[in-house]
């Protein structure tokens, strides 16, 4: 898919919303690679149509926001999904164990 500088790419989520990561740049990043990896991405940049730090920076981009997805994102079965609803709205009581933590943190922990 040829992409063009002027394109939107714009985020599905992101702590302050949707971005575009053309918007304006102000931000600065360096970094050191070898040579052929750094011939890859100008060949890649320019079958593309955009240059090199367009290029590094979406392809960039798109990975960070698909690692922070993977990380804060939990998909489960519905079988699993109905078995954490009732976990939450029909709690087990508190074990004998849990009682007993409850108990040391009241007579070690200080609140305010």
């Amino acid at each position: 898919m040829s992409m063009n500088a002027s394109r939107k790419i714009t985020a599905e989520t992101t702590d302050r919303g949707p971005e575009a990561v053309d918007e304006r740049s102000i931000a600065r990043m360096n970094f050191r690679t070898k040579p052929h990896i750094k011939q890859a991405i100008q060949r890649a940049a320019a079958w593309s149509g955009i240059d090199d730090s367009a290029f590094v920076i979406n392809a960039a981009y798109k990975a960070a926001l698909e690692t922070i997805e993977s990380h804060e994102r939990m998909v489960v079965s519905q079988r699993d999904f109905n078995r954490i609803l009732d976990a939450i709205e029909n709690p087990a009581p508190p074990s004998e164990k849990l009682r007993n933590a409850f108990a040391r943190h009241r007579e070690t922990v200080e609140s305010k």
